[in-house]
């Protein structure tokens, strides 16, 4: 699997390509706390290259977006593929995960100021 970070806006991109499983799921969970411990909290996990995710790579996901959460930040998932979006509405990860088809409203989404009413 190739990992690789993108700066846009306030946010940081995660492009992944290839199998998220196991054996990169820590390589994973390192890029975020990198970033988190870089002060960067908000994450958009672009998987339109993704072609399997085992529970490795789920688990990683998962505790990536509680690092994240925990200071304010979050994890948006975009694009990923008929089958995986299968996989997080069967494992109900979807509870968890926002997943957006496109990639730019993901972005959009994330950067919007949160206001207070």
């Amino acid at each position: 699997m190739d990992i690789k970070t993108t700066p846009q806006d306030q946010a940081t991109i995660i492009d992944l390509s290839g199998r998220f499983d196991a054996s990169v799921a820590e390589t994973f969970k390192e890029t975020v706390e990198n970033k988190i411990l870089s002060g960067n909290y908000k994450f958009v996990v672009d998987l339109a290259q993704v072609n399997y995710i085992d529970s490795g790579g789920l688990g990683s996901m998962v505790t990536a977006l509680r690092q994240a959460r925990e200071r304010g930040g979050d994890i948006l998932l975009a694009e990923p593929s008929d089958k995986l979006r299968s996989l997080f509405a069967l494992t109900r990860l979807t509870r968890l995960f926002d997943i957006y088809d496109d990639r730019e409203i993901a972005v959009n989404t994330i950067c919007k100021p949160v206001t207070t009413g």
